[in-house]
């Protein structure tokens, strides 16, 4: 335990996640784990957290008025969460300073310099604010925010990124295996029914005990797209090729009635642990898991026209999903796109022999970019004869106010 420090155990998470690949969520979620702290801190430290994370290029930019060099990782993360603080929180200026100088060690006497001057000159450094570059106001990368401008324009590409920077709703699908949504709303008066899909539910808050009794799975209603389209029926036999948590396994179960067979495939034994524990949970009955790589091993525990209907929801660059998960835009880089894309025609390709005559394919993503979803059809369509391309559904987060996804429906002639 981090002493029960709140900050020190944020800091302590932001220095792990900076130096790592690992996802925000999951060093979040074990830092406070062995945190020992109460509700009330660990609320804090969740916010300082993504806080952080979400305003980073905002909060380097306060901190370069007063240190434009010679700071090494630790004391930034030590002057962002102390930044952050002050300009996004209403936490009185020197309970802010007082904390923070606390924890930073050697580097005590700079980080409380710095934040008193930032205090002090705070009016100045808002109006600097106002004119600086819209990547920084917003905090996304640059190479990002030009592509977006480029592709929407300005308005546009401002509006996603200001989407980007709140805090996602909670959503929730009710789980038909188990209960109704007329049900969940009878049991918890604060949640109400979206327009978009009839088992999705929004909350103010979420009832924990509906995803330890499985009677709700947490999900954008932007997820349900893919599995709609490619529409599963009881008594047929699904790939869910790329599964993992298990959300869309979990609603195509639903849509089979627990009925036929649906395998659902993943590349890592802990993902695959954390789909068996949530389909457990959903109370699916009807599906084999199996570990598979598709880029190392293709079809191989497979035989060639087993399937009535494949989903391949494949990994991507999640520009869809910023608002849910903010680190991901500081994962990106300009080479991820055409990487990515050369990755998923991959695995849709493996996937093709496996699908019967007649049979459907949907190719999903959750990102929002062509080169990843339309690209990647066109060159189904061109590459892959026995594939026909019969529609196509998005959903963007400024039209849709929903996590963008993308989902194209194929029929194998």
């Amino acid at each position: 335990m981090e002493g029960k420090n709140p900050r020190l155990c944020c800091l302590k998470a932001l220095q792990r996640w900076e130096i790592g690949r690992e996802f925000a969520d999951e060093v979040l979620h074990q830092a406070l784990q062995r945190s020992g702290l109460n509700n009330v801190n660990r609320s804090f430290v969740t916010e300082t957290f993504y806080g952080v994370i979400r305003n980073r290029s905002y909060l380097d930019f306060i901190i370069q008025r007063f240190r434009s060099s010679g700071l090494d990782m630790p004391t930034r993360q030590v002057l962002r969460l102390g930044v952050y603080q002050l300009y996004k929180m209403r936490i009185p200026d020197h309970a802010a300073v007082y904390e923070t100088v606390n924890i930073a060690g050697a580097a005590r006497t700079l980080v409380n310099a710095v934040l008193r001057k930032t205090i002090a000159e705070k009016d100045h450094i808002l109006r600097q604010l106002q004119d600086a570059p819209v990547h920084i106001r917003y905090s996304h990368p640059e190479f990002l925010w030009h592509k977006w401008e480029s592709r929407h324009g300005g308005k546009l590409a401002e509006e996603l990124c200001a989407w980007n920077n709140e805090p996602a709703k909670i959503y929730v699908r009710a789980n038909r295996l188990r209960v109704t949504p007329g049900e969940l709303i009878e049991s918890f008066p604060g949640a109400k029914l979206l327009d978009v899909h009839p088992d999705c539910l929004e909350v103010h808050r979420l009832p924990l005990s509906w995803i330890s009794s499985g009677v709700a799975y947490v999900q954008d209603p932007s997820t349900l797209v893919a599995c709609d389209l490619l529409d599963p029926k009881p008594g047929e036999v699904v790939l869910d090729a790329c599964a993992a948590p298990g959300g869309k396994a979990g609603y195509m179960a639903q849509k089979m009635e627990n009925q036929g067979t649906l395998v659902a495939c993943d590349y890592d034994k802990l993902r695959l642990a954390r789909l068996e524990q949530n389909l457990l949970r959903l109370g699916v009955s009807n599906t084999k898991i199996v570990l598979l790589d598709w880029l190392e091993h293709a079809s191989a525990p497979f035989k060639p026209d087993t399937f009535d209907a494949i989903l391949v929801d494949v990994p991507c660059t999640n520009t869809g999903v910023i608002r849910r998960r903010t680190d991901v835009k500081w994962r990106l880089s300009p080479q991820d796109f055409p990487r990515m894309q050369h990755l998923q025609a991959r695995i849709v390709k493996a996937t093709i022999q496996l699908l019967k005559s007649g049979g459907r394919l949907v190719y999903s993503t959750c990102s929002i970019e062509p080169e990843e979803n339309e690209r990647v059809v066109d060159y189904i369509d061109r590459e892959v004869p026995e594939l026909r391309f019969s529609q196509a559904r998005s959903s963007m987060p400024i039209h849709d106010h929903l996590d963008g996804a993308f989902a194209a429906l194929f029929v194998k002639a």
